[in-house]
């Protein structure tokens, strides 16, 4: 251990940008075991492990380092796995720049961090070829069932927890294939379908039962469920896009960004996709503004490219320094042939019936917000237009009107419309309704269920157990 001063930081080798830019196979490639190993290296061990801590699942980062440094990968595997129940999934969509490797130790000392999430993507890519990962093996029945609304990242999660501690567990989700955001909304460039479907694959085989097509308050309403479950979990996410507010907005061409990477994906699937095949949420051949600094939004410039766009721009209203998103992504993209402006925000949409252009403002820094960063404001005078056939909204996303969708107004919600929920049981004011980390936090991306160093399966569990205690008494 210890070799940063004389290993350089090594990411996979990225794939040239122009063949990686008419494809969506992810860009880049898979290290080798000696260099897995020599990446590894570079830990420092060091005694306050931030990566660790700074690691919504508190990982056990520097010990498989460790573990693939030494050459035992599947000991580095089995450790892994240990806090994760998707390792590879983790290790290629986490935005390590800002958790894990953005707290590494030896990144603060200008030696460039190790590469964690590489090298998670590789072992756990490495069980899979080499069969280390296992079937999931039901504990024995325990006579209880539990009823999850949301089958994306969160929602198997606990699916995967609770059916391995011996629940009858049925996953209820809106969609026709499983997997939520890490199927529909997130490029095949970042992570290709087989890693998804093959982890559902594997929960079905284990007797997790998925009912598709689903949507509560449609098939049944949440009191419905409840009557089917001991327990309930919501794992919905948050879907609702922002809104802009600009003359123009709702002309035609101007979309949601997560409809136009579902309709992307669904081809990518082969699924008959009607407003892609007509041109509406198709890039091909337009001038493609997509509006937004985060990872959705760069989602889209990406996807833009890889539809055959004649030109892919991005506006976001603060400098590339206080940029929400990846820098990494931000880098891609710029090598792909995106072009990045910077202190822009649209002020109108031009066009009658169909967008033909974007009226921009532009911004400069403010002082700082309540947030700490400072906060864009109009540069008087300093407009200007930028042409345009699609206009792809990307915003972010606010939390679902639950309580109207489920037709359960009493479930209560906070102000910002995230699920109310007592922190120490994770239960919602319904009794026996819990919330997994995703909707509890209102990002538009958490991709597991765990909050304060506890996942929400074991609080469910333990409520369970004195549940089942509680009505044997009571028989």
């Amino acid at each position: 251990m210890l070799t940063f001063p004389l290993v350089e930081q090594d990411y996979p080798e990225k794939r040239a940008a122009d063949a990686r830019a008419a494809d969506f196979a992810e860009i880049s490639r898979a290290y080798q075991v000696a260099k897995a190993e020599e990446q590894s290296s570079r830990c420092s061990q060091c005694g306050v492990p931030y990566c660790s801590t700074h690691c919504p699942l508190h990982n056990h980062i520097p010990d498989w380092l460790r573990l693939t440094a030494e050459g035992r990968l599947r000991e580095a595997y089995e450790l892994s796995n240990a806090t994760s129940t998707m390792p590879e999934i983790c290790g290629r969509i986490c935005p390590q720049d800002r958790l894990c490797e953005g707290n590494c130790v030896i990144e603060f000392s200008g030696h460039g961090a190790v590469t964690i999430g590489s090298v998670e993507k590789f072992i756990t890519d490495t069980a899979w070829e080499q069969g280390w990962v296992e079937p999931l093996t039901p504990g024995p029945a325990r006579g209880q069932s539990i009823g999850i609304i949301g089958a994306g990242p969160a929602g198997l999660t606990v699916a995967d927890l609770m059916r391995t501690r011996g629940y009858e567990v049925h996953v209820y989700d809106r969609h026709d294939r499983m997997g939520g955001l890490l199927t529909y909304g997130i490029p095949g460039f970042k992570l290709e379908k087989p890693v998804v479907m093959r982890r559902v694959d594997r929960l079905a085989a284990g007797g997790v039962v998925f009912h598709s097509n689903f949507e509560v308050g449609r098939d049944a309403s949440l009191e419905e469920l409840r009557q089917r479950h001991d327990a309930v979990v919501l794992a919905t996410g948050v879907y609702k896009p922002r809104a802009i507010k600009a003359p123009g907005v709702g002309a035609a061409g101007v979309v949601e960004s997560l409809d136009y990477l579902t309709a992307s994906n669904r081809k990518g699937f082969g699924d008959d996709v009607a407003a892609f095949d007509d041109g509406t949420l198709n890039a091909a051949g337009k001038n493609v503004v997509v509006i937004g600094g985060g990872d959705t939004a760069m989602d889209c410039v990406r996807t833009a490219i890889r539809q055959g766009a004649a030109s892919v721009r991005c506006l976001y209203r603060r400098d590339r320094a206080n940029m929400p998103g990846s820098q990494r992504e931000v880098k891609n993209a710029e090598e792909e042939g995106v072009e990045f402006v910077w202190l822009s925000a649209p002020e109108a949409f031009h066009g009658s019936d169909t967008v033909a252009g974007v009226q921009v403002t532009k911004m400069r820094l403010g002082e700082p917000d309540a947030s700490g960063r400072r906060a864009p404001e109009a540069d008087p005078g300093a407009g200007f237009r930028v042409d345009a056939d699609l206009v792809i909204k990307a915003l972010g996303f606010d939390p679902e009107e639950l309580p109207r969708l489920f037709d359960a107004p009493e479930l209560s919600v906070t102000r910002w419309g995230t699920v109310r929920v007592d922190h120490k049981t994770m239960m919602t004011s319904l009794e026996g309704v819990f919330a997994a980390g995703d909707i509890v936090r209102g990002a538009s991306l958490v991709v597991w269920a765990v909050r304060d160093g506890r996942d929400v399966s074991e609080r469910m569990h333990q409520w369970l157990k004195a549940k089942a205690a509680v009505e044997r008494v009571a028989a």
